[in-house]
């Protein structure tokens, strides 16, 4: 433990950038809630959009959300904190093996929200211990602007993607913040080094950005696997590929990642399991076996239902005539979303005669209508 009662203002913003690395974190930088007026706006054009989709937590109150002290009056300065949590491979390389599902890199390991939210907390109670501040500590759950607010704190800046990038940890960081009473020096915000790359922009397989520094999440993998409560539109299911949680290529094509290193943490490392997993064996997760597969996991939050449409989505791509199988077995699933899925996943893999022999009975026996549009849908696209 650092003893930073009685030491200036400079020597405090050192001893808490040492107490950070001492309790795990890789960077950590200070800021002030009045530092991030134009991002503000950016976000009030974003919702202005309707780009924020079906997320309607982004839209309420977003007065919080555009300044720090909106959540909170008394914030006097931001701590931003970083971990590192870069791959030990290429996350494109599995997009390749497409009878396998591809996870984003955050979701293959242990729950960030769980391992940062407690360094957080141990590094507040020493700054309350030394100077017996008052503090807030936050982690991607509440209405804060973690990255204009880290680009601020000098910790990297936003990408033509609007994600942080970092000169040393590339694409890769989760981000954490401490808001305080105290009046700490503030470091100097990072600037843009995107230049004149877009290779974010143009690797994007639904064409998500309608310009640099701008996202529609209504066309985002992320959001259409993840946000996305019902069936995934059709225009977007054959982008989708194998993507059955997140998407990470336009983070993992950054030039940046030449400098990136992988992260230290050994519990947001990938699981072995979540990989490379099979579509076959996902397919076959029931509610139970679902929940022991993903225990400590990200991807628990979306629930079965959600995670086996994507999963068929990814059957449907797949090319393999023998994974017919697993969507015609899920036709009969207590889930109309799921049943809806894997009527697509067919149509995608049956000739065409023998589906719509298919479509037909099905039809006749499907009660939910959403189910029974799948089903024309479909057969009009085979």
């Amino acid at each position: 433990m650092i003893d930073c009662t009685t030491i200036d203002d400079a020597g405090l913003r050192e001893a808490l950038g040492q107490q950070a690395r001492a309790l795990g974190f890789d960077c950590a930088g200070v800021t002030g809630p009045d530092a991030i007026a134009q991002a503000a706006q950016h976000f009030r054009d974003f919702l202005a959009a309707g780009s924020h989709g079906d997320m309607e937590w982004l839209a309420d109150r977003p007065e919080r959300r555009a300044d720090p002290r909106g959540l909170w009056p008394d914030v006097r300065s931001v701590i931003m904190l970083g971990v590192n949590y870069g791959p030990d491979r290429n996350p494109l390389d599995i997009l390749a093996q497409r009878t396998r599902g591809a996870i984003s890199v955050y979701a293959q390991g242990d729950d960030y929200h769980d391992l940062i939210k407690k360094r957080l907390k141990a590094l507040a109670r020493w700054l309350v211990a030394a100077q017996g501040c008052e503090v807030k500590v936050f982690v991607d759950t509440a209405a804060v602007m973690e990255k204009p607010l880290a680009q601020s704190a000098g910790l990297g800046w936003q990408g033509k993607h609007t994600n942080l990038v970092s000169r040393e940890f590339g694409s890769w960081l989760f981000l954490g913040a401490i808001f305080t009473t105290l009046e700490l020096p503030r470091d100097t915000a990072d600037v843009d080094h995107c230049g004149s790359c877009q290779a974010c922009l143009d690797i994007c397989p639904t064409s998500a950005f309608p310009a640099p520094y701008k996202l529609d999440a209504r066309r985002c993998i992320s959001y259409l696997t993840i946000e996305n409560k019902g069936p995934i539109p059709h225009e977007f299911r054959k982008a989708i590929g194998n993507r059955i949680y997140g998407c990470d290529d336009c983070l993992a094509v950054c030039p940046w990642n030449k400098f990136a290193q992988a992260g230290r943490e050994t519990k947001l490392a990938a699981r072995d399991e979540l990989r490379a997993p099979a579509l076959a064996d996902l397919a076959r997760l029931d509610d139970s076996a679902f929940r022991a597969r993903f225990t400590k996991s990200p991807v628990k939050r979306i629930g079965r239902d959600r995670f086996v449409r994507n999963v068929l989505i990814a059957i449907g791509n797949s090319g393999d005539a023998a994974l017919a199988f697993e969507a015609e077995r899920l036709l009969d699933d207590a889930s109309p979303l799921v049943r809806g899925a894997a009527a697509w996943a067919l149509s995608q893999l049956m000739g065409r005669e023998t589906f719509e022999a298919r479509a037909a009975d099905a039809l006749n026996a499907e009660p939910d209508e959403t189910v029974r549009a799948e089903w024309r849908m479909a057969s009009t696209a085979v």
